[in-house]
């Protein structure tokens, strides 16, 4: 069986890694960031902007939001929310023109400023208040019936705002307010990319007839040695999504973040694995209850058109009626895309072949939120443990 060709629109390593984050040591990243002002200074406006400009962008992120806020919009007029992050404010318009008596737009960059002329253009000053600063700085005298926040990070907690919706949660929350999104989940699945290593690995063997393999260990230190944000084709996912992690904003503290997840997943198809791919997706449910594993499968039956076509995929259907903002590979771009994890080395598996493993997640500091993945696995009588930190 064969994966469907996705080179041709994905130019895999020239134009993705060349402007990427490298990894820096843990200590000079966390003396950066203490060194850090509270409230940015507004030379990084410029940063500010184009974050908010991407983000305003993601027509799905947009639309979910958007929808979520007119479909829940009886839980939102006549209260009072609270917007943490509120970058150019959209959101808490989105919610002021829904009904709210009043809304709290909290960010600590320079933007907020802005904000509040967008207020005063839109007539909107009687109802909305924009406060610069971090959350858990500001002073605000009353409890919200909501909270409302794009508070979503890489692999959904990277460098996440989630720490202040808890602190914002416990503060001034109502009993039996609303937080929206309200619940998450992270997912992983191997996935296989024969054309890009290919091309940025292997064409080292021959180079204008030139054999220089001896570049191969910088070239793969240089494209395997850190977590990546790219967008992967569904087609190359080689296995069923395994659940990783989910959140409970309603309920999740600071000391669950750490996490352990034991998996088991046989491939769909004859492939190399060359990394692990994770993605998550957030419900705008309006409710303190959730059903785990419902928002995003991928479902077991082959269709008869497609095994005629040799794949063995199966694809993602979400439940009929939920608002659901999904990262998956075959989704809707959005500006996280899906963090990847690629192997030193790859590995080939057999259809049907099973992996074993284990996934671990945990904090480097709560004051940096730096996250720190550890992954174990082992097929075919072979174990290997990849360990990176996401700065």
């Amino acid at each position: 069986m064969t994966v469907e060709d996705d080179s041709a629109s994905r130019p895999w390593f020239a134009a993705c890694r060349g402007s990427r984050k490298r990894k820096r040591s843990t200590d000079a990243v966390l003396q950066q960031r203490q060194a850090s002002p509270v409230v940015p200074p507004s030379s990084d406006i410029e940063e500010y902007y184009s974050r908010a400009y991407s983000q305003i962008k993601d027509h799905a992120r947009m639309e979910a939001y958007r929808d979520g806020i007119l479909r829940h919009q009886p839980l939102i007029s006549g209260k009072v929310v609270l917007n943490i992050g509120c970058g150019t404010g959209i959101l808490a318009i989105f919610c002021a023109l829904a009904g709210a008596t009043r809304v709290y737009a909290i960010d600590e960059s320079a933007l907020a400023v802005r904000v509040g002329e967008v207020v005063k253009e839109n007539n909107l000053s009687d109802r909305m208040t924009v406060l610069l600063g971090r959350v858990e700085d500001v002073s605000i005298d009353e409890k919200v019936d909501v909270i409302i926040s794009d508070w979503m990070g890489d692999m959904l907690l990277h460098k996440s705002m989630l720490p202040s919706i808890i602190f914002a949660r416990d503060k001034w929350l109502k009993p039996g307010g609303f937080i929206f999104p309200s619940h998450a989940s992270l997912y992983m699945a191997l996935f296989t990319d024969a054309d890009g290593y290919h091309e940025s690995i292997d064409f080292w063997h021959d180079v204008y007839g030139i054999n220089m393999s001896a570049v191969l260990p910088l070239a793969k230190t240089s494209a395997f040695g850190d977590t990546y944000t790219e967008t992967i084709s569904k087609a190359s996912v080689l296995t069923l999504p395994i659940l990783v992690k989910q959140v409970d904003c309603y309920t999740i503290t600071i000391q669950d973040f750490e996490s352990v997840t034991n998996f088991s997943v046989s491939s769909l198809l004859q492939a190399p694995l060359h990394g692990f791919a994770f993605w998550f997706d957030v419900s705008f449910s309006g409710s303190a209850t959730y059903s785990p594993n419902h928002h995003l499968q991928l479902l077991p039956e082959i269709s008869a058109d497609r095994q005629a076509q040799g794949s063995s995929h199966s694809h993602w259907e979400q439940v009929p009626g939920e608002i659901l903002l999904s990262t998956a590979p075959g989704e809707a771009p959005t500006h996280w895309e899906q963090t990847v994890l690629y192997l030193y080395d790859p590995i080939e598996l057999k259809q049907d072949q099973k992996m074993v493993g284990s996934v671990s997640l945990s904090l480097i500091t709560e004051n940096c939120w730096l996250l720190d993945i550890h992954l174990a696995h082992s097929t075919g009588g072979l174990a290997h443990i990849e360990t990176t930190i996401m700065l």
